[in-house]
């Protein structure tokens, strides 16, 4: 199967410096085979549930959503953080 990856262009160069053009293809599959989790692998199927979860999901939402509201994070996006000193 082929497959169209855009990357950033200095990664590009490297890469084809690094990988002889006949053995790129054999790199890639290399490094995605060990990147990629397992199908059968039982922490990648319950971080699937949890994802698939539409209560879990919606608690985590409002925790994220009180996060932001919490005043630290305004402070950052107000233009700074707060001198702790005054």
């Amino acid at each position: 199967m082929q497959m169209l990856f855009h990357i950033p262009d200095p990664l590009a160069a490297r890469f084809r410096q690094a990988v002889p053009p006949r053995q790129r293809s054999a790199f890639v599959a290399k490094l995605m085979e060990q990147a990629l989790p397992e199908d059968d692998d039982p922490l990648y199927r319950l971080a699937l549930e949890v994802e698939r979860d539409a209560a879990l999901n919606a608690e985590m939402r409002e925790w994220r959503e009180g996060l932001i509201a919490d005043g630290i994070r305004g402070q950052e996006e107000a233009g700074g953080y707060a001198d702790a000193t005054r």
